[in-house]
């Protein structure tokens, strides 16, 4: 009975504390990246209760403090926490993120999966579509859609979502292909299932593992791209603060007076999306079965 302990606990565990072990066992650095990806998250979501000071609370008595116990992060050109506005762009860096993700990522898998399974003339003119779509830089038309449209956070996260979406559809494209030749599609297609219960009941479930792996990529790359969108002025408006608006304006301004400036947001951009590729590269080691190893 003592030999059966350890293989009966194992079968018996929750599928989500199995991969919660295997990922803090054969994926450490991962499972740090995850750790401080919802730690950003956290603050991103609490960031009126955590913040120590307003966004936009100016106090010209403490224009331009270096990093002390009071300010952490030492303050700006106008006297404003660079802590507390660094927790407010995390919010909004959150929000676009994840929006834009999500919506990016609903894009991908409604072409991938049609375009995949059906196949033919379909996958053939939505192929050519998306080869016309990616030959087009994403950084000149996001300035192109937001210099017509103007800037804001609605504006940013639908080009984003449709840039996003548009390109990541070849990998679940090339994953549905993979998956409509096994035998229980065959076999559903045989007893007479609709397209649109294979497509939810057996596709859809089998390609999971990359579309999670997608999601968790495109939440990096929004935020880089949104910071780049802001630094450049074409992102969200001021006042409201952003990892980008804060390099580009007090921090490239004052930067050689107050270095705070430019390396506080700088480093809580480079943390953040370097948490969130490694923590998505364990994903796919994790899901992938040819990366899983003999062990």
């Amino acid at each position: 009975m003592a030999t059966l302990a350890g293989p009966l606990a194992r079968r018996t565990a929750s599928p989500a504390l199995q991969f919660l072990g295997r990922l803090f066992g054969e994926k450490p650095l991962g499972a740090i990246g995850g750790i401080v990806f919802l730690l950003f998250l956290f603050c991103g979501i609490f960031a009126d209760l955590l913040a120590p000071h307003g966004a936009n609370q100016i106090s010209p008595i403490n224009r331009l403090k270096p990093p002390s116990w009071a300010f952490p992060f030492g303050t700006d050109n106008l006297g404003r926490d660079v802590l507390s506005r660094c927790i407010y762009g995390a919010q909004l860096s959150v929000i676009i993120g994840f929006c834009a993700a999500g919506l990016a990522t609903g894009i991908s898998v409604v072409i991938g999966i049609l375009t995949g399974y059906l196949g033919g003339k379909v996958d053939l003119i939505t192929q050519r579509f998306v080869d016309a779509w990616q030959s087009f830089p994403d950084l000149v038309v996001l300035i192109v859609v937001v210099s017509v449209v103007g800037p804001g956070m609605a504006q940013i996260t639908v080009t984003l979502g449709l840039l996003l979406g548009i390109a990541g559809s070849r990998i679940i494209r090339s994953a549905v292909i993979s998956v409509r030749e096994n035998m229980y599609v065959h076999a559903a297609q045989s007893i007479g299932a609709s397209t649109g219960r294979i497509l939810w009941r057996h596709v859809l479930p089998n390609v999971l593992a990359p579309i999670v792996v997608l999601f968790t990529t495109r939440v990096g790359a929004v935020i880089l791209i949104e910071s780049a969108l802001s630094f450049l002025g074409l992102g969200v408006p001021p006042p409201a603060p952003t990892w980008g608006g804060m390099l580009s304006g007090s921090g490239r301004a004052f930067m050689f007076h107050g270095p705070w400036l430019a390396l506080a947001p700088g480093l809580c951009l480079t943390v953040v999306v370097y948490a969130i590729n490694v923590f998505g590269d364990a994903l796919r080691d994790l899901f992938d079965p040819r990366m899983r190893g003999s062990g």
